[in-house]
């Protein structure tokens, strides 16, 4: 089967369950936000230097996956993707980026009011995803309000992670100065 499947050609998608929606409907605007957050934190774990951010990243990008396909399902079949084994986004998914903000914030981070970003490649890709991470959770704010979000954990989620990201960002800079 090929991967130019042609039905996407007339400006509407496949969601989960067969459901078709117009390609600009605003959760496909989310879960494409959400791909393109899993791309620029793939772009910042390739220029991570250090096994620390590495290993973190890899699982924040496991966890967007399954946002992802929860975001790409209605809300009326929601009850579906659950019962089909699909993951969701739980209180316990976003206390793992909790935890992930206590040790980085248990170490001797550096930093003074807003950071620039651009110290090195590495941190300036954290701080690149941080922004798309932020708009992300813009986009899921929308879906909220328009009653096209069930589960509000992903927006904590996304939330949460921004802070994750800024924080690795810093940690990153303050490693660089360290061994220089």
């Amino acid at each position: 089967m090929s991967i130019a499947t042609k039905t996407g050609d007339h400006g509407q998608t496949g969601l989960m369950y067969n459901r078709r929606v117009s390609k600009c409907h605003p959760r496909v605007e989310t879960y494409g936000t959400v791909d393109e957050l899993n791309s620029a934190i793939g772009m910042a774990r390739a220029a991570a230097q250090y096994p620390f951010v590495r290993e973190h990243l890899i699982k924040i990008q496991g966890d967007l996956v399954g946002m992802m396909g929860e975001l790409a399902t209605l809300v009326e079949d929601l009850p579906r993707y659950v019962a089909d084994g699909y993951a969701v986004v739980t209180p316990k998914t976003t206390a793992k980026l909790d935890e992930l903000v206590q040790v980085i914030e248990s170490q001797k981070v550096s930093f003074k009011g807003w950071a620039t970003p651009g110290e090195v490649m590495s941190s300036a890709a954290l701080d690149f995803a941080r922004t798309v991470c932020r708009r992300a959770e813009r986009h899921a704010c929308v879906l909220l309000e328009a009653n096209e979000l069930q589960n509000a954990e992903i927006i904590v989620y996304l939330n949460r992670l921004s802070d994750a990201l800024w924080l690795l960002a810093r940690w990153v800079e303050t490693q660089v100065t360290a061994n220089t």
